[in-house]
C-alpha cells in the first residue's frame, strides 16, 4: 500500500503538501497543476487514505491520560484537549483505546500510535516507548526525541506582561501552581520562568510577590488572601490558570477591594466561563481544539509515512483583553 511519503517523492513535493491536497485543505495555496499531479500519482500508486480503509483493520489510537478523571474535571483544560483528540480520531475513522494515569502502560503495544496528553518525565517515556515507539505528546515537549504539540509559553507571557506594563503596572504579582510528574518530581514551569525574565529585564522582580500552590480555585483564593494580608501588595497579579483567577476574585471581594480598580488580574487558558466573570477576565486563549487536532495529524503521519525524524508543532495563543485590567 502506497504512503504519503512515496507519493511526495514521486510528485516532487513535500509530504505535508500531499497530505493537505488529499484531504482537500482549502487553505493550501498550490497550483492546480500541482494538485493534478498529486492526484495522478496517488491514483497510480493505488493510495487509500487512512480514513477510507474500511475493509482493512481499523487504525487503533491509544489516548494516554496524565490527569485522572477527578483532576480532569477540576481543571478542564486537559479535558478539552482530550475531547478534541477523540473528536478528530472519530472523524478519521480510528478506533480509540483509553489508558489512564499512574503508569498504565502495559497494553500500549495493542495500538498503532499513542497520543499522550500531559506531562511525562523521561522515566515514564522510556516505559511507554518500550511498549510502543509511535508516540505524540500533547502540551509538553520533554526532548527532541518525541513528536510533540505545544503552545508558545514565551509568547504568551510576553503578551501578558507587556499588557500589564503598557497599562502602567510596575509591581506585578504571580500566583502559580506546581505540577508534578507521576514520580513526584516538579515539572519545570515556563510561565514563571518567562515572568521572571520580563520582570528582571525591567528591574521589577520581587520574590515576595510570588506565591505557589496548586492550579485550583481553592489555592487561588488561599494565595490571594495571603498576599492581601500584607501591608502592601501589587497592583496587578498574573494567575497561572483561570481556576486560580476565580479563587483570587473571591479573596479580593472579601477584602472589600474591587477588580480592576484596586487590583488587576490576568488569567491563563481562557476557559469558556471566563468572559462571564464580573468583571470579565482578561486571559490567554489556548486553542485546545488545535492542540488536539494537530496531535492526531502527527499521529496519522507516523502511521502513514513511517518517517524517521521528529516534529514539534507550536500552536499560537491569543491574549483576550477584557475588563479585569485597568490603566494606571
Amino acid at each position: 500500500m502506497a504512503t504519503i511519503k512515496e507519493i511526495a517523492e514521486k510528485a516532487k513535493v513535500s509530504s505535508a503538501t500531499v497530505s493537505r491536497v488529499l484531504n482537500f485543505d482549502d487553505t493550501l495555496s498550490v497550483s492546480d497543476e500541482t494538485k493534478r499531479r498529486i492526484f495522478e500519482v496517488a491514483d497510480e500508486l493505488d493510495y487509500i487514505p487512512v480514513r477510507k480503509r474500511r475493509g482493512k483493520r481499523k487504525i487503533k489510537v491509544g489516548i494516554l491520560h496524565w490527569y485522572d478523571s477527578h483532576k480532569e474535571l477540576g481543571d478542564p483544560y486537559y479535558l478539552y484537549i482530550r475531547l478534541s483528540v477523540e473528536k478528530k480520531c472519530t472523524q478519521m475513522g480510528f478506533e480509540l483505546m483509553r489508558f489512564h494515569t499512574a503508569g498504565d502502560f502495559e497494553n500500549l503495544n495493542e495500538v498503532d500510535v499513542v497520543i499522550a496528553i500531559g506531562k511525562y518525565d523521561e522515566m515514564d517515556l522510556m516505559k511507554i516507548v518500550e511498549k510502543n515507539h509511535q508516540i505524540v505528546i500533547v502540551d509538553y515537549s520533554p526532548s527532541d526525541r518525541y513528536d510533540a504539540v505545544i503552545i508558545d509559553y514565551r509568547d504568551a507571557m510576553e503578551k501578558i506582561m507587556t499588557h500589564f506594563y503598557a497599562s502602567g503596572h510596575r509591581r506585578i504579582g504571580y500566583l502559580g501552581g506546581t505540577e508534578r510528574y507521576h514520580s513526584g518530581t516538579p515539572v519545570f514551569d515556563f510561565r514563571y520562568q518567562y515572568f521572571k525574565e520580563f520582570m528582571y529585564y525591567h528591574d521589577l522582580f520581587q520574590e515576595q510577590d510570588c506565591y505557589f500552590g496548586e492550579f485550583s480555585h481553592q489555592d487561588g483564593y488561599r494565595l490571594m488572601k495571603e498576599a492581601l494580608a500584607k501591608e502592601t501588595f501589587p497592583t496587578a497579579f498574573f494567575c497561572g490558570n483561570d481556576n486560580m483567577a476565580i479563587g483570587a476574585y473571591k479573596a479580593i471581594y472579601e477584602k472589600g477591594l474591587k477588580i480592576p480598580d484596586d487590583i488587576s488580574i490576568i488569567g491563563f487558558n481562557d476557559l469558556p466561563g471566563s468572559k462571564y466573570m464580573v468583571p470579565s477576565l482578561t486571559s490567554v486563549r489556548v486553542y485546545t481544539e488545535y492542540l488536539g487536532e494537530a496531535s492526531v495529524d502527527l499521529a496519522t503521519e507516523l502511521i502513514e509515512n513511517e518517517r524517521n525524524y521528529v516534529k514539534r508543532v507550536v500552536v499560537p495563543v491569543k491574549l483576550k483583553i477584557r475588563e479585569s485590567v485597568r490603566m494606571i
